[in-house]
């Protein structure tokens, strides 16, 4: 018997001129570190937009709530004996972060456009996910 295992992804962007830029987050897991986007469990009865905005406000200290984009295509994927199925999303950035936060539970973050953020996210579904937030943001 499988687990089934509900995932969060935020990929949060701020516009910048002329193209928006993505926050890039890095954990604290020495060399196997790579860089992505907020990620966190959802809870067994969580809605996704509520645990969207309550984990952006507890992890980046963002308490102004910014326009959330569903990317409509979750990412699904088998470890072992669990189905993961991980929700992505956009998030626009209209306050500061939290620096206390973030240095508290990531290694490092930094912003950058997409040039930059796309190849330097280390798994292929958050690339994915990133090139359709960018074409979305783009297409506006």
């Amino acid at each position: 018997m499988t687990d089934l295992l509900h995932r969060i992804k935020v990929f949060l962007y701020r516009q910048a001129n002329p193209a928006p830029e993505y926050l890039l987050l890095k954990p604290f897991h020495g060399m196997e570190a790579l860089w992505g986007p907020l990620q966190s469990e959802l809870g067994f009865g969580e809605k996704l937009e509520p645990a969207i905005r309550h984990h952006v406000r507890a992890d980046l200290g963002l308490v102004a709530p910014g326009q959330l984009i569903d990317l409509k295509a979750p990412s699904i994927w088998t470890l072992g004996d669990e189905d993961v199925i991980e929700w992505n999303y956009g998030y626009e950035c209209t306050d500061r972060l939290d620096r206390d936060l973030i240095s508290r539970n990531w290694s490092d973050y930094r912003w950058e456009d997409f040039t930059v953020a796309y190849p330097a996210l280390g798994l292929e579904f958050d690339r994915q996910a990133i090139l359709r937030l960018h074409s979305n943001l783009s297409a506006a």
